[in-house]
């Protein structure tokens, strides 16, 4: 019997809903249930064929217990090891370099000194920062995030470098990104699953978060098949198995605003009833895909382009 688990915090109508779909299939030799742990061995397997990962990013536990599963043979979604180094600043300049448009964006130290460190730990840093040069180059409007991600939290909109200097001093030791603000005429939240299947879904980020999918954005058929291409990119890249990416688009073109969700928001009352049935079919059908054809004691995780080509030694872009 292969077992497909789900790992998760609070969350219930993803989880429930993916492991009734997946054992409803009734396919032969493989179940699902939420993942059960009572103690982690170093090197040995988890029991798992495949898991789906929707809490490590806020549990390190979690993350240990899944890179020693994916060690073992365990097909984790999403590769606990990639996910670990990812961050949002590296997904533009990645982004850059793949020819999909993003908003102008910089990286800035934090505002106070992390822990153990002292001002000769920053010598390398110049004193002051080119600050006219950073705002020439992103302009105002803007956002400050934290680069590491975090869903809305910590996030500003900035009017002038006076706004930026009050706000930035607010944000302690998190590390943030300064970035070009869109003014968009529509804005997408585009699910990916599996590399290959991509769910298209009008957002509005203005909207109170329980409204933002309460958007009348009506693609044209030119525009959809650009947007899938632009996720399909995006995620062969960057090798996510479960993903979305949020395109804003102006004057026509889609700017790429926000592309490391590897835990994106799949609850019922949020995306609504019908993304939430395409999430769930579709998550169930690629889990079982992956435990059909994993093998215990090899990598079953999924790479994306940009690591392989590395270890290749192939041209990165």
């Amino acid at each position: 019997m292969k077992k497909i688990g789900i790992i998760h915090g609070k969350e219930r109508s993803f989880p429930e809903a993916f492991v009734e779909r997946v054992n409803s299939k009734n396919i032969e030799g493989i179940m699902a249930e939420p993942v059960k742990i009572d103690k982690v061995l170093q090197g040995e397997s988890s029991g798992y064929a495949v898991i789906i990962d929707r809490i490590s990013q806020d549990v390190p536990f979690y993350r240990a217990y899944l890179k020693n599963a994916a060690l073992c043979g365990t097909a984790v979604i999403n590769n606990p090891f990639w996910w670990s180094a990812d961050e949002k600043f590296f997904n533009n300049c990645l982004s850059t370099k793949i020819n999909v448009t993003v908003p102008k964006t910089v990286i800035l130290p934090s505002r106070n000194l992390p822990a153990d460190t002292t001002d000769d730990s920053f010598s390398n840093l110049a004193y002051p920062l080119d600050w006219e040069g950073i705002f020439k180059y992103v302009g105002f409007p803007a956002y400050m995030k934290p680069f590491a991600g975090g869903g809305w939290k910590n996030v500003y909109k900035l009017t002038d470098k006076n706004d930026f200097f009050e706000k930035h001093g607010e944000t302690g030791e998190l590390v943030m990104m300064l970035q070009e603000e869109i003014i968009f005429e529509e804005y997408y939240r585009c699910y990916c699953i599996g590399g290959k299947h991509v769910r298209i879904m009008p957002y509005e980020p203005r909207n109170p978060h329980a409204l933002r999918y309460v958007a009348d954005f009506k693609p044209s058929t030119e525009k959809l098949k650009l947007m899938t291409e632009i996720v399909l990119q995006i995620n062969h890249y960057l090798g996510y198995d479960f993903n979305t990416v949020e395109l804003a688009l102006k004057d026509g073109v889609p700017y790429a605003i926000d592309f490391c969700n590897p835990a994106p928001d799949a609850e019922r009352t949020s995306v609504g009833e019908e993304n939430f049935e395409w999430v769930v079919e579709t998550a169930a059908l690629y889990a079982i895909e992956k435990a059909l054809v994993q093998k215990d004691g090899v990598d079953n995780l999924t790479w994306g382009e940009y690591i392989q080509r590395s270890t290749n030694k192939q041209s990165l872009f």
